[in-house]
């Protein structure tokens, strides 16, 4: 199988949708996508624009400083201490690793590449991308015995749910007993919202506490796009096993996939400083305050999305039925046949449009609840 061979865009589906909420009266309020609406931190674009002079060809491995930023970032805010530079590398934003991973892996027909039950699509278009074979899972001990790649994602997207430490090492244990390499997705780490995290700490798959030092056959992979609002910079990294990052920081050499210079600069900036981070988190944070007791209001039962950027949520009928309900309302969102098979009920609202779209949002679906007022004649 070819690029040539992959099934249309699934988001060119939902362009009929789309269409009909914009002919609201009030406006589209997007909630599908997920793309950033907020500012870049002023700190970010003045370390871009300081970086301008970018003549010579950038370094596939990163600037001393980046991966410097990189380690002590995984140290200060994931507990993750003793990254070297050995252990991380930049990447061109974290979908091109995840669809390129099986590839540069050395993935092919006969491998199995396991990935959650309620998914990122790019984790199968990978694996079909090299002929390997994708298993929806999130019970490791179901996970084939062929099994090269085992994806892990947590929080997850679309459905926020968070693996804890223990589940982390049953994953870790499930993998290296059949000799996979496991992946994890981590790009909503930062975005803990119920107990217990909204005061602890997430955890990553490189944590002591699920490797035991060991960090062999294990990768983390991040994105600045939602924490930083980096989404248009392509600024991510993968961390982990020194042996898997001089593998793949060699094929990646040979494919051209670098960073950008003043965006590797960036990416420093943004990794030094933690109080714009906070920022936007409380941002996200009111914007689900909004949000969620409204799609409950509408009739709609939320189901995990403790962490992350979305509320995955059901009112019990065909997600394409809920999609047309909320076009209706000029809302659109995600329908749950996007990320795979298991979720066929399910619709993912983003937290990523602006207060004012959230309100709009929230007071349509209130006023459609099934309870709501009739407005007098």
């Amino acid at each position: 199988m070819g690029v040539a061979d992959l099934a249309d865009y699934p988001w060119d589906a939902v362009a009929p949708y789309a269409a009909r909420a914009r002919a609201h009266p009030d406006g589209i309020v997007d909630l599908s996508i997920g793309s950033p609406v907020d500012a870049t931190p002023p700190v970010v674009a003045r370390a871009l624009a300081a970086a301008t002079d970018a003549h010579a060809y950038p370094q596939t491995v990163g600037t001393p400083a980046l991966r410097e930023a990189i380690a002590s970032w995984y140290a200060r805010r994931r507990g993750v201490p003793g990254l070297g530079p050995e252990n991380v590398l930049p990447t061109v934003g974290s979908k091109e690793m995840v669809a390129l991973l099986p590839l540069l892996l050395g993935l092919g027909p006969g491998d199995v590449v396991v990935h959650p039950r309620a998914a990122y699509p790019t984790y199968e278009v990978g694996a079909r991308l090299v002929g390997a074979t994708p298993v929806a899972s999130d019970d490791p001990a179901e996970w084939p015995i062929s099994t090269r790649l085992a994806w892990i994602n947590s929080p997850g997207n679309p459905d926020g749910r968070v693996l804890d430490a223990e589940a982390l090492r049953a994953a870790r244990g499930r993998a290296a007993e059949i000799g996979a390499i496991l992946a994890s997705d981590e790009c909503y780490a930062e975005l803990g919202w119920d107990s217990p995290w909204d005061a602890a700490p997430i955890p990553s798959a490189l944590d002591p506490a699920v490797t035991d030092g060991d960090l062999r056959g294990i990768l983390s992979v991040y994105s600045l796009s939602k924490q930083s609002n980096l989404a248009g910079y392509r600024a991510a990294f993968v961390a982990g096993d020194s042996a898997l990052i001089a593998s793949l920081l060699t094929a990646r050499k040979h494919l051209g996939l670098m960073l950008p210079a003043p965006v590797q600069q960036a990416m420093v900036a943004a990794l030094a400083d933690d109080a714009h981070v906070a920022i936007q988190k409380e941002r996200y944070r009111a914007r689900r305050d909004v949000l969620k007791p409204a799609v409950e209001a509408a009739g709609f039962r939320v189901d995990a999305s403790e962490a992350g950027l979305y509320l995955w949520a059901t009112e019990g009928r065909d997600a394409w039925e809920s999609i047309g309900r909320l076009a209706g309302l000029g809302i659109l969102a995600g329908p749950g046949h996007f990320y795979g098979s298991h979720f066929p009920q399910h619709v993912r609202f983003s937290l990523t449009a602006t207060d004012e779209r959230i309100a709009a949002a929230a007071a349509r679906m209130r006023a459609d609840a099934p309870d709501a007022p009739v407005a007098p004649a």
